[in-house]
């Protein structure tokens, strides 16, 4: 078994193993933690398949940004975990159903007539050292597959638009600012004026106290 074997099987292990751990642990917390763990060890086989782009792409994008936003959120929310292992119970019939039919594509794709392996496939050619992963990923993204990715992006704008929109609430009791209304104030009677007063002395009565010094500002 060659050193790049060895890093595959070790790699695809974990991110067996912390997938499991994904559906299987109770603490919503403890899943996500987990389901970083699987998105690393997935970019760790993109990297022996030589999709540096795609691998350094899943840990910013999804280990730095999303899966750090679902922790905190995750976090943040008041879970009962209660009500979710009584829905975890009601629903675990069609989760394995699902689970088993999921295992036997997985089945049929690598041990099927068609099975993986170099009398079936080809081994891919290794590419020189100046080659460039993501000028090719680019140059068939922005080519061949032009419209599709344009379409996707409008798609998640409007996802964006309509999620803002829908959780967008005016409370009448918040107080907001109209910068139209700001820009409008007038310089005499609508602005605060700080007044100078000077500093009266203290005066010491027969008891031994001392009033405060006259001072402060008024506004008009």
């Amino acid at each position: 078994m060659g050193f790049e074997r060895f890093l595959f099987y070790f790699f695809a292990l974990i991110v067996v193993v912390a997938a499991a751990m994904v559906v299987t642990r109770r603490n919503p917390v403890h899943a996500v933690l987990y389901l970083v763990l699987a998105f690393v060890g997935s970019a760790a086989l993109w990297m022996l398949l030589e999709a540096e782009f795609l691998a350094i792409a899943l840990v910013l994008v999804y280990v730095g940004a999303v899966m750090v936003l679902f922790l905190f959120v995750v976090m943040m929310l008041d879970i009962d975990v209660a009500a979710m292992r009584a829905h975890f119970i009601r629903y675990l019939p069609l989760g394995l159903l699902i689970a088993a039919i999921m295992l036997a594509e997985i089945v049929l794709v690598v041990a099927g007539p068609h099975a993986f392996g170099l009398e079936h496939l080809a081994r891919p050619e290794a590419h020189p050292a100046d080659y460039s992963n993501t000028a090719e990923l680019g140059m068939v993204l922005y080519t061949f597959y032009m419209y599709p990715f344009e379409i996707a992006a409008v798609i998640l704008l409007v996802a964006i638009v309509a999620a803002i929109r829908l959780t967008l609430r005016r409370r009448p009791d918040t107080k907001y600012e109209d910068p139209a209304k700001q820009v409008q104030v007038r310089k005499g009677p609508d602005r605060v004026r700080v007044v100078k007063v000077p500093v009266e002395p203290r005066v010491v009565t027969e008891k031994g106290e001392a009033s405060p010094a006259a001072g402060g500002v008024e506004a008009e």
